[in-house]
């Protein structure tokens, strides 16, 4: 039974907060600071919605309650392991994801950027009306957070997506299942392109692979608890943008755009393909690390 003095929710962001820092735990999972990843954790934990603790922070909590907070800040601190791994569940921009430890915990720049306005809004677009794009392909799916996302931009869109993580893309099933988009999504298991042939789209998105050897090589703990595969990108951490750069003019339509999250490597890509005409897209997170570009 924990610390009877720890009565409120306030108390136990206070003791998380405290015990985080104590232990010099790393985020980035979805959170990127102590106090954001506390909240998380424990909203999560007791089911309440997770996009502001404020109206709970002085709730009695029950002794059961009480018991199970009390067991997950332990179980963050002793693993190490992201909170979402310990939760089962993220989100992005308010939507829902089952996750656990055969997929990276989602955090894409291309999910903030499809809430962003990009999509048919009233400024500049990349695409004027989404509901004219028919056909999807999310490279690299993971836990198909970006094919869901996709669906619920480019109605008419058939999305494929693939990984070559057979473990990941039965993740990215319970996804597609607990969002109802069977009949929308299509999962592939294979490298890249390989497994689709000649199909082409109007839009394709991924979020590859791109960090460097050395990188993951000196990862943190949390960092580490991911499947490394879904880090490493080779030495400079581009070998696979570079294939997909090669690759996706066989897979687009006339007039078709990739869009592709590719870390800290710019120089080196438009160096590169100086043939291409990058458009590069930041967020309030990153600059000069998601491009468009239209072939």
């Amino acid at each position: 039974m924990p610390d009877q003095t720890l009565i409120t929710l306030r108390d136990f962001l206070r003791h998380a907060v405290s015990s985080f820092r104590r232990a010099d735990l790393v985020h980035g999972h979805g959170t990127t600071s102590v106090i954001d990843e506390a909240a998380f954790l424990l909203l999560e934990t007791l089911k309440l919605p997770v996009d502001d603790i404020n109206p709970w922070l002085d709730a009695r909590l029950l002794p059961e309650e009480r018991k199970a907070l009390a067991d997950i800040i332990s179980r963050r601190i002793t693993t190490r392991m992201p909170a979402a791994y310990l939760t089962r569940r993220t989100y992005i921009h308010g939507v829902p994801f089952y996750v656990d430890e055969r997929v990276i915990v989602p955090r894409s720049y291309i999910g903030e950027l499809m809430f962003s306005g990009l999509f048919g809004g009233d400024g500049f677009n990349l695409i004027d009306d989404p509901a004219s794009v028919t056909s999807v392909l999310d490279l690299c799916t993971g836990s198909g957070c970006l094919a869901i996302l996709a669906a619920g931009i480019f109605v008419n869109a058939r999305i494929d997506a693939t990984d070559l993580s057979a473990a990941a893309l039965e993740v990215a099933a319970i996804n597609v299942r607990d969002h109802g988009l069977d009949e929308q999504i299509t999962l592939h298991q294979g490298d890249l392109f390989a497994p689709l042939k000649n199909r082409r789209y109007d839009l394709i998105i991924s979020n590859p692979p791109y960090v460097a050897r050395a990188e993951v090589a000196a990862f943190a703990p949390e960092y580490a608890a991911e499947p490394a595969m879904a880090h490493l990108g080779g030495d400079d951490g581009l070998d696979l943008v570079r294939r997909i750069l090669r690759e996706v003019p066989q897979h687009l339509t006339p007039g078709g755009g990739l869009l592709c999250e590719m870390g800290l490597g710019r120089e080196l890509i438009e160096a590169e393909f100086p043939a291409l005409d990058f458009l590069w897209l930041d967020t309030e997170e990153s600059e000069g690390e998601v491009f468009f570009v239209r072939l």
